[in-house]
C-alpha cells in the first residue's frame, strides 16, 4: 500500500463527508448545535465557504458545493499522479 493509494483514501474520506453534509441540509429538523452535525459542519466550511464569498447563491439555490467537490476533485487528481510519478 503506496502513499498514493493512501492520500486517495483520504480524499474519498473527505468526499464522502461533505456529501453527508449536503444531504444532511435538506433534512429541517437537524440542529446544528449539536454533536455531530455541529462538527461536521464545521469541516464542510472549511471547503464551502471560500467559495461561497466567491460565488454567491443563485436565488435558493447554493452551488458553492459543486464547485468545491470540482476543484478538490482536480487537487485530488494532480496530487496523486504527482505521487504516482515520484513513485511514492
Amino acid at each position: 500500500m503506496g502513499l498514493a493509494y493512501v492520500v486517495a483514501k483520504i480524499f474519498d474520506l473527505c468526499f464522502l463527508v461533505l456529501f453527508i453534509s449536503i444531504v444532511l441540509t435538506w433534512i429541517p429538523n437537524i440542529n446544528w448545535y449539536n454533536e455531530p452535525f455541529r462538527s461536521l459542519r464545521a469541516f464542510s466550511e472549511i471547503f464551502f465557504a471560500p467559495f461561497r464569498r466567491i460565488v454567491p447563491p443563485i436565488g435558493m439555490i447554493d452551488i458553492s458545493p459543486i464547485i468545491a467537490f470540482f476543484c478538490l476533485s482536480i487537487a485530488r487528481n494532480i496530487i496523486i499522479r504527482l505521487l504516482i510519478g515520484l513513485g511514492l
